[in-house]
């Protein structure tokens, strides 16, 4: 049993403002993000890409993120509450976001600006992916900070014990952790390693969609569900795996027409 580092989710405080380590992490990931996609301008994959256009399209996938990420909590995990208070939807100090709320707002963001630059969307969707799984990293480690999103009481010898009242006083899973390492490093090394061999166009956002999808349906089993929500069916279906088992259906979608047809529409 390890004991959870006496970190303090507070950075630094200027005056009455306290800026946490989980809104530094937001600002990390998407500075990291643009500089990642910057330093891929004018590469063999990447030739037509311009600084200007990089760094528009970090600030539309930034606000897609934020916006459906705000938004899909609230849908997918707290409704009844938001309902009985719609003001709560903007405090976004408070906590609450959803990666699959934030993917669908990233998808539409990028839907807009692929239209805008008259851009096909898998060409924008395929070049800003794999820097997408530093933003994921960073969140989960924030997540540990903010002792939030705990795993399920365990005996391993790398539980953790976390000071939080709610978390009951046992030892559980670093399910953050896990998260970082598979969402976060691994897609990391996955889709770089993918893009850099120029797949046909749709197969590192397909990539994308199944590798977290499998990973987050496999984390989730040692990860203690939203209390308000708890398991859905016979004791361990969460609301995580079920809204995960649709990001791999599409992403085996269009996996398999990318590899059927690259000409196809997908590359239009």
């Amino acid at each position: 049993m390890l004991a959870f580092p006496a970190i303090d989710p507070i950075a630094f405080e200027l005056g009455p403002l306290a800026v946490r380590w989980y809104g530094l992490s937001y600002l990390a990931g998407i500075g990291l993000t643009w500089w990642l996609l910057h330093r891929r301008c004018g590469r063999p994959a990447a030739r037509d890409w311009t600084a200007e256009e990089v760094s528009d399209l970090v600030f539309y996938a930034a606000i897609g993120a934020v916006l459906g990420g705000r938004i899909g909590y609230v849908l997918f995990y707290n409704f009844h509450e938001y309902l009985d208070n719609p003001l709560e939807l903007f405090a976004v100090w408070r906590g609450g976001m959803s990666f699959h709320g934030g993917s669908l707002g990233v998808v539409i963001a990028l839907a807009l600006f692929a239209r805008r630059v008259r851009r096909p969307f898998f060409g924008v969707a395929d070049f800003v992916i794999p820097a997408v799984p530093i933003g994921l990293f960073l969140g989960r480690i924030a997540n540990f900070v903010n002792q939030e999103l705990w795993g399920a009481p365990s005996s391993v010898p790398w539980a953790v014990m976390f000071t939080h009242p709610a978390a009951g006083g046992v030892a559980r899973h670093p399910s953050q952790l896990y998260e970082a390492l598979l969402e976060g490093l691994l897609l990391f090394v996955i889709l770089n390693w993918l893009q850099a061999r120029t797949p046909a166009r749709g197969i590192v956002s397909a990539t994308f969609l199944i590798g977290y999808g499998l990973c987050r349906f496999a984390v989730e089993f040692v990860r203690e569900p939203d209390a308000h929500i708890g398991y859905l069916w016979q004791g361990w279906l969460t609301m995580g795996q079920v809204l995960s088992l649709p990001m791999v259906l599409a992403g085996l979608v269009i996996l398999f027409l990318a590899m059927r047809a690259p000409a196809s529409a997908l590359t239009r």
